[in-house]
């Protein structure tokens, strides 16, 4: 196996990376700062600030738009929304693409290449009819809307989707959807369009088909954005989780995705390569925190030494190195082994990216602020943020203990 990024892998992570270095990174503070502002005068704080929208445009017309796009999705998709090349990108060529994106908050939402937008785009592109992708596909790609998706719910324990208690039942030529939502990431944002929910149709089926998932209009009536809920203090402005309530919620049956039943395959089919652009994106978050850190620790000195020659620090700067190129050499094999098609090792090896990614990371992070003393805890430094970030992907696309039981499910099965 090669892990080697093609030359067009090559040439779109350097003009990525250059794009953030020149143009997202000198304003990112003043975004953040802005937002917070806005935040405590109690004024509007989720619409984008117009300066990403400004960056959006830039980043279009410099063919770096939708650069998650699979590979096997060429034509009119990647010519008139996709970057250059007219087609998409393996998921090796794309890894590190998103390694750089995930150097900055911002990154992502500036080349539409944000979840929860990447893999709902993917769902339509994989399963939508034509229909559903040219009233919902378009807009998402050209970026002039967003979407959400609403699976988790705050009454059940959602890491076991047999425990759903949200319906999608038919009735007639409709589909009808009741229940409650919660941690739907992107509903906070005003360009918000569309929905992809999630809910029981067939309790008594096979516990993988009973499930189906539905396109819903946000301004359908009976849908209710109840609240905005924080993690850990952060409302992650401008896309923030919010808590949704479908009552009696009445849309025609075409808005069923792939059929009734099938949710469970495309849930699968949405979350292999979506786990590996997490695990992309947090290896360049934890890249983003050793630099400052170690920037930090050579920058201040402390009983006469830089902070790095103090207790053990260089030794746990050398672990953070070793642990950084150890998570991405994971996450690459897990995206050659989708590249080859899914299988039980692709299975194994993005359930142990999930567990492996977010755990180094937060580490890193942590080490960071460490040397950051008590200023890695503020505002004044995207760590406690970023912290939170790692944090919540613990949880995000299914908890460590379900992707170790996964794993372990796997290996045992080897020896029966």
């Amino acid at each position: 196996m090669d892990f080697s990024p093609s030359p067009r892998s090559a040439d779109l992570t350097a003009r990525v990376s250059t794009f953030i270095a020149d143009e997202i990174t000198p304003i990112e503070a003043e975004v953040h700062h802005d937002i917070a502002r806005r935040r405590e005068a109690g004024e509007e704080r989720w619409s984008p600030p117009p300066v990403l929208a400004e960056l959006k445009t830039k980043a279009h017309k410099a063919g770096l738009w939708n650069l998650f796009l699979p590979k096997e999705h060429a034509g009119r998709y990647a010519v008139d929304f996709g970057t250059d090349g007219g087609e998409g990108l393996s998921n090796v060529d794309y890894a590190p693409v998103a390694e750089a994106m995930g150097s900055s908050m911002l990154a992502p939402i500036v080349f539409n290449c944000n979840a929860p937008d990447t893999g709902n785009m993917e769902v339509l592109l994989r399963y939508g009819s034509q229909a559903q992708r040219d009233r919902w596909l378009d807009p998402l790609l050209d970026g002039s809307i967003r979407s959400a998706f609403c699976m988790t719910e705050p009454d059940v324990a959602s890491s076991d989707a047999t425990n759903m208690a949200a319906s999608a039942v038919l009735d007639g030529d409709d589909v009808v959807l009741n229940g409650t939502k919660w941690f739907s990431t992107g509903v906070g944002n005003p360009e918000c369009r569309i929905l992809i929910f999630m809910g029981v149709t067939d309790p008594t089926a096979d516990r993988h088909a009973r499930h189906t998932m539905v396109l819903v209009p946000i301004d359908t009536p009976g849908v209710t954005v109840d609240r905005m809920l924080t993690t850990m203090g952060y409302f992650d402005e401008p896309l923030g989780h919010g808590e949704v309530s479908f009552h009696d919620v009445r849309v025609p049956a075409s808005n069923i995705l792939l059929g009734p039943g099938r949710a469970a395959e495309i849930a699968q089919g949405r979350l292999g390569p979506g786990r590996v652009h997490h695990c992309m994106r947090a290896i360049g978050l934890a890249e983003r925190a050793l630099e400052l850190g170690v920037r930090r620790a050579t920058e201040r000195t402390a009983f006469g030494k830089p902070i790095a020659k103090l207790g053990g620090n260089s030794e746990r700067i050398a672990d953070a190195r070793i642990a950084i190129n150890r998570s991405r050499l994971l996450v690459l094999h897990a995206a050659w082994l989708l590249d080859q098609g899914m299988s039980r090792e692709a299975l194994s090896a993005v359930s142990e990216i999930k567990v492996d990614v977010p755990n180094m990371t937060l580490d890193v992070i942590d080490m960071s602020i460490q040397l950051h003393g008590g200023a890695g805890l503020t505002d004044d430094f995207p760590l406690a943020a970023a912290w939170v970030g790692a944090r919540s992907l613990r949880l995000a696309d299914g908890p460590d203990e379900v992707h170790r039981g996964v794993v372990a499910r796997l290996e045992l099965g080897k020896y029966r």
